[in-house]
C-alpha cells in the first residue's frame, strides 16, 4: 500500500509540473530525445554497511556500475528517461569492521557476513532541469542543473564464498536457494523475491559540449523493497531444519577462524571481543552465545544503495523533412 501511495504521488507530482509548464510556455518547443551511456560508482547500506557510520558505509567497500538511459525532452524543463543499470553492491563483516579505528560494530566483527550481488534496475525517471532549455536542441542552456525522481524494477541474487576449510572450496554461491534464515521451512518465512521494486531520487548536472553532444555528472539514492539485497535479515534459525550442510555453514559463520572472503585470520579479534582478558582460550570451539538460533542475524531495516555516474548523452536527430514533389 506504501508503495502505490509513493508511485501515485511521484507521478502525480509529474503531472503537475507538466501541465503548470505548458500553461507557461510562450513560444512552440521542440521536443528531443537524447541516449546515453555512463560509468560510476555503487555503495550499499544495510545490516553489513551500518547508517549510523554513513561516510564510512559509502566509501569502505564501493563498486562499480555501468548504465544505459534514453531521455524525452517534453518541455523546456520536464524530461522522462528509460534507464538501465548494472551495479554491483557488496559489504563484508570482517572488512568493514577491522582497521583503523578499532572495531565500530564489534558484534559484527564476530557475526562474520558478506556478500556481494550484481543487481539489474530498469527504471523509470521524471526530471526537472532547474534552467529550461530553448525552443529548440540547438539551443539547449550550457550548463544544466536538475533533479530526478521515479520507480524501478530491480532483479538480485545475492551470493557469498564458502569457508576456507576442509570441504569447501571457497566459491562464490548464491544464498537464497539455501535459506540461510530458515525460508521456505516449516514454521519459517518464504523465501525472498529475486525480483523487487526501488525508488530513486537525486540530483544531477549536465554540460552542453555542442549541438550533439552533453556530459552529464549524477547522484542518487536507491530506496529498495527489499531487506535481502545482502541475504540478512531476520534471527539465527534452527540449524536442524536448514536443507543442508552447506546452508548451515553458511547461515552461521561466527566460529570460522579464516575470514572466507579476505583470507585473514580471526582468532586474536574474535577472542578479545567474546573472552577478554583470556589469553589462549579458542574462541571457536563452542558455538557462541549471542549468535544462536532467535539472536539477531540482521536488523531488520530495508536495504538501499547509491549510485554515481558520468554519462555522455548524445543529441538524436529530429525527424527528416522530405523536400517537395515537384
Amino acid at each position: 500500500m506504501k508503495f502505490k501511495i509513493l508511485v501515485g504521488t511521484v507521478l502525480f507530482m509529474l503531472l503537475v509540473t507538466y501541465a503548470s509548464e505548458a500553461q507557461r510556455r510562450k513560444t512552440p518547443f521542440e521536443q528531443y530525445s537524447t541516449v546515453s551511456f555512463g560509468l560510476g560508482t555503487s555503495s550499499y547500506l544495510g545490516e553489513l554497511a551500518p547508517y549510523r557510520t554513513p561516510v564510512r558505509s559509502v566509501f569502505r567497500m564501493m563498486r562499480w556500475n555501468v548504465n544505459a538511459g534514453y531521455t524525452r525532452n517534453f518541455t523546456p524543463h520536464l524530461a522522462a528517461r528509460l534507464g538501465f543499470t548494472w551495479a554491483r553492491l557488496a559489504g563484508d563483516d570482517e572488512y568493514y569492521n577491522r582497521g583503523a579505528g578499532g572495531n565500530p560494530f564489534p558484534n559484527f566483527y564476530v557475526r562474520n557476513l558478506h556478500f556481494r550481488n550484481d543487481i539489474k534496475e530498469f527504471s523509470l525517471v521524471g526530471i526537472y532541469k532547474l534552467r529550461g532549455d530553448g525552443r529548440s536542441p540547438n539551443r539547449r542552456v550550457a550548463f544544466s542543473p536538475y533533479l530526478f525522481a521515479g520507480i524501478a524494477v530491480l532483479a538480485h541474487n545475492p551470493k557469498a564464498k564458502t569457508p576456507q576449510a576442509p570441504g569447501y572450496d571457497n566459491n562464490w554461491v548464491a544464498l537464497q536457494p539455501l535459506g540461510t534464515e530458515g525460508q521456505g521451512q516449516p514454521g519459517y518465512a518464504k523465501p525472498y523475491s529475486l525480483v523487487t521494486y526501488s525508488i530513486p531520487f537525486g540530483m544531477g548536472f549536465t554540460w552542453r559540449v555542442n549541438n550533439q553532444w552533453n556530459i552529464g555528472i549524477e547522484g542518487g539514492v536507491r530506496i529498495s523493497g527489499s531487506d535481502h539485497l545482502d541475504d540478512v535479515g531476520g534471527l539465527f534459525p534452527n540449524p536442524d531444519v536448514l536443507k543442508n550442510d552447506l546452508a548451515r555453514a553458511m547461515s552461521n559463520r561466527t566460529t570460522e577462524p579464516i575470514a572466507a572472503r579476505t583470507g585473514r585470520d580471526r582468532t586474536d579479534i574474535v577472542r578479545q571481543i567474546v573472552y577478554p582478558n583470556q589469553a589462549g582460550i579458542n574462541p571457536f570451539a563452542t558455538p557462541l552465545d549471542g549468535w544462536r538460533e532467535g539472536d539477531f542475524r540482521g536488523g531488520g531495516r530495508g536495504d538501499n544503495y547509491l549510485l554515481t555516474n558520468i554519462t555522455v548523452s548524445y543529441v538524436l536527430p529530429s525527424k527528416i523533412k522530405c523536400p517537395p514533389i515537384r
